[in-house]
C-alpha cells in the first residue's frame, strides 16, 4: 500500500513540473544584451553579469590566430527553413497554443551591402518571410505587443538588430516540442558543420597601403 501512495506521489509531482510555467526575456542592440529566466514564480537574471575584479595580465608570445572554418550564410539559412519549418509547424499546430509571446518587438536594418540587386534581393527575401509568417504563427501561438521593422542603410557597414521579446510556455509542451523538432535539428547541424568545414577561409581585409610619393625629376640646367 506504501507504494501506492509513493507512486502517486510521483505522478503529482510529474504533472506539477509539466503545468509549470517557463520562459526567457530578452532585449539586445548593438552589443549590448540583457537576459531573463522564468521558471515558475522565479525570475532569474543571466545577463550582464556582475563585473569582476580585473586581475593583472602576464605577458605572453603572440599568438597566431585560429584559421575561420567558414560562417552562417545565406545559403545556410535557406536549409535550415527547408529542414526544421515542417516538423516546426507539425509541433506548433498541435501545441502551439500553449507558447504565449509577449512582447515581440524587432527592428533589422540591412548594412554592408555594396551592390542594390543583392539588396532588394535579400531585403525581399525577409519582407516575404516576415508577411507570410507572421499571419501563421499569429494562428499557431499566442503572440501579444508585436512590432516589426525592417529597412536598408547602404551607408552601414554592418546589418544592425535590435529589440526586445519574451517566450513563455508549460515545461511539458516544451518536452514535447523538443522530442518533434530534435531530429531533424541534429541531421540540420551536421550538414552544415560539414559545409562550414570545407568552405575556404576568408581572406583578412589589409589596411590600405599609403601612396608613394611621385619622384621629382630635376629640370635639366639651361643651356
Amino acid at each position: 500500500m506504501v507504494w501506492l501512495w509513493i507512486l502517486a506521489v510521483i505522478v503529482l509531482l510529474i504533472a506539477l513540473l509539466c503545468w509549470t510555467r517557463v520562459g526567457a526575456w530578452a532585449a539586445f542592440g548593438g552589443e549590448a544584451l540583457r537576459l531573463d529566466v522564468k521558471f515558475g514564480l522565479l525570475r532569474i537574471h543571466i545577463l550582464p553579469g556582475k563585473p569582476k575584479a580585473e586581475k593583472p595580465q602576464k605577458e605572453e608570445a603572440p599568438q597566431e590566430k585560429p584559421k575561420s572554418k567558414g560562417s552562417f550564410t545565406l545559403e545556410d539559412g535557406r536549409d535550415a527553413l527547408r529542414t526544421l519549418l515542417p516538423p516546426l509547424k507539425r509541433a506548433l499546430r498541435r501545441f502551439g497554443r500553449g507558447i504565449r509571446v509577449k512582447p515581440l518587438r524587432l527592428s533589422l536594418v540591412l548594412g554592408g551591402l555594396e551592390d542594390p540587386a543583392a539588396a532588394a534581393q535579400v531585403y525581399g527575401e525577409i519582407q516575404a518571410a516576415v508577411w507570410t509568417g507572421m499571419p501563421l504563427l499569429e494562428k499557431l501561438l499566442d503572440i501579444r505587443d508585436v512590432y516589426l521593422h525592417t529597412d536598408v542603410d547602404f551607408l552601414a557597414s554592418d546589418t544592425a538588430v535590435e529589440g526586445e521579446a519574451g517566450v513563455t510556455l508549460r515545461v511539458g509542451t516544451l518536452l514535447a516540442m523538443v522530442f518533434g523538432v530534435a531530429f531533424p535539428a541534429l541531421g540540420w547541424f551536421l550538414r552544415w558543420r560539414k559545409r562550414s568545414k570545407s568552405r575556404p577561409p576568408k581572406p583578412e581585409k589589409k589596411p590600405p597601403e599609403d601612396p608613394k610619393p611621385e619622384e621629382v625629376k630635376p629640370e635639366n640646367p639651361a643651356a
